[in-house]
């Protein structure tokens, strides 16, 4: 692991302060996380140096900084990428609102992971689960599903190798899988994985959610199949490996790569729509990510030029250099020598916010170029969508013939 004076270190500024409490679920971050402990609790494994060594060269930033930092079953991944065998990788998103750059990340690591290993991309939108778990209409969410799809689209995967779903687009799929799988989730399984359903909804979306990291499997067979996510998200894994396990199922239990969190602009934690500083959306304008993170970004630096200049900086504290550090500064001499200079004094905050928003800019730039209209959205949707073929081949995975006429005795 890298030493605490060393750039390439991804750690959150969190993991240097006092052991507090902090709870991690799938809807709800509080405290201060410590990110060790997070893997003992959930019993995944910290990324090794030789596994980081077995990824495509070079690693990808998120990985070779450590923001991925964790896994489940990473072992069989880099051996199918090693052996040439298929390889799919499933990371999606519930739509409740405008992507932001926490939200963006894990979508063009997996497009890098399907660009090097020819991996199948597999895109659920969960815009079921967040009606039942927001105060959203089904309206609202279908609103900001178009919006988020339009986002998803602009990451540039493959169409012949990427599949997004949308669940209650796709129910006629979605939900006979969830049904099978969901015979073999019990409620007391439901409630220690993720505490007591407010609703009927969120009990039965459980299963839904592990149709979605089954489905790759459903459509192609049993393969290597891995979920890029933020470590929040893991308990969706862990249930959807129990339900991999059960011997009545013919599938791999998923993978998982688990990265830590994009800091929101106020400090430490994750990077949330709902916190009180503002979140850099993906359709923010160059000016307008200049004035967030020149105003919101915390900063490591000194509360005066003069005592910056004798003292330096915290280049670990200071959000402006973590998102560079992060992703969006891809020279790694770049990121060693802008931590050396911060902390030398020689480089003060508003140069480095500067930097880091222009980097964040031009990305975003580049990203709404390729971001098709709602006009233009349908259609450029129809080659990710999964085909009459797949669609059946995924339900008879689960013992469902294709089509109604399956009802009638003499087929």
């Amino acid at each position: 692991m890298p030493t605490d004076h060393d750039p390439t270190d991804s750690s959150d500024p969190a993991d240097a302060a006092e052991s507090v409490d902090f709870d991690v679920t799938p809807y709800a971050v509080s405290g201060e996380v410590d990110y060790e402990k997070l893997l003992a609790r959930f019993g995944a494994d910290a990324l090794t140096d030789d596994q980081l060594e077995r990824f495509p060269r070079p690693p990808h930033p998120l990985l070779r900084r450590g923001v991925f930092y964790a896994g489940r079953d990473v072992d069989r991944l880099l051996d199918a990428v090693e052996a040439d065998e298929p390889i799919s990788i499933v990371t999606g998103i519930g739509p409740s609102g405008p992507m932001h750059l926490g939200h963006v990340l894990p979508f063009y690591f997996a497009k890098w992971l399907q660009a090097e290993t020819g991996a199948h991309v597999y895109v659920p939108l969960s815009d079921d689960e967040k009606y039942l778990s927001k105060d959203l209409s089904l309206a609202d969410v279908r609103g900001y599903a178009r919006e988020n799809l339009r986002d998803l689209l602009a990451v540039g995967f493959d169409p012949d190798r990427t599949r997004i779903v949308v669940d209650t687009a796709d129910a006629d799929v979605i939900y006979p899988l969830a049904t099978a799988l969901a015979k073999r989730v019990t409620p007391a399984t439901v409630e220690a994985v993720y505490g007591e359903p407010e609703n009927v909804g969120m009990g039965f979306y459980p299963a839904v959610q592990a149709t979605h990291l089954l489905l790759p499997q459903f459509v192609r067979g049993p393969h290597a199949t891995t979920v890029p996510i933020a470590v929040d998200q893991d308990p969706h894994v862990r249930l959807c490996r129990d339900v991999a396990a059960k011997e009545v199922l013919d599938a791999e239990k998923p993978g998982a790569l688990l990265s830590r969190f994009l800091p929101s602009l106020g400090g430490p934690g994750k990077m949330s729509a709902s916190d009180e500083t503002p979140s850099i959306d993906l359709t923010d304008d160059r000016e307008t990510v200049r004035r967030k993170v020149m105003r919101y970004a915390y900063s490591g630096g000194q509360s005066s030029v003069e005592a910056h200049r004798e003292l330096g900086g915290d280049p670990e504290v200071d959000i402006a250099y973590r998102y560079l550090h992060a992703f969006f500064e891809p020279d790694d001499a770049e990121v060693a020598r802008l931590a050396r200079e911060y902390r030398s004094g020689d480089l003060l905050t508003g140069d480095l916010k500067a930097r880091a928003a222009e980097r964040i800019a031009d990305f975003l730039d580049a990203h709404r170029a390729r971001r098709p209209s709602d006009a233009e959205l349908d259609g450029a949707l129809e080659p990710y969508r999964l085909t009459v073929e797949e669609r059946e081949r995924a339900l008879a995975a689960v013992g469902l013939a294709p089509g109604v006429r399956a009802l009638d005795a003499d087929g």
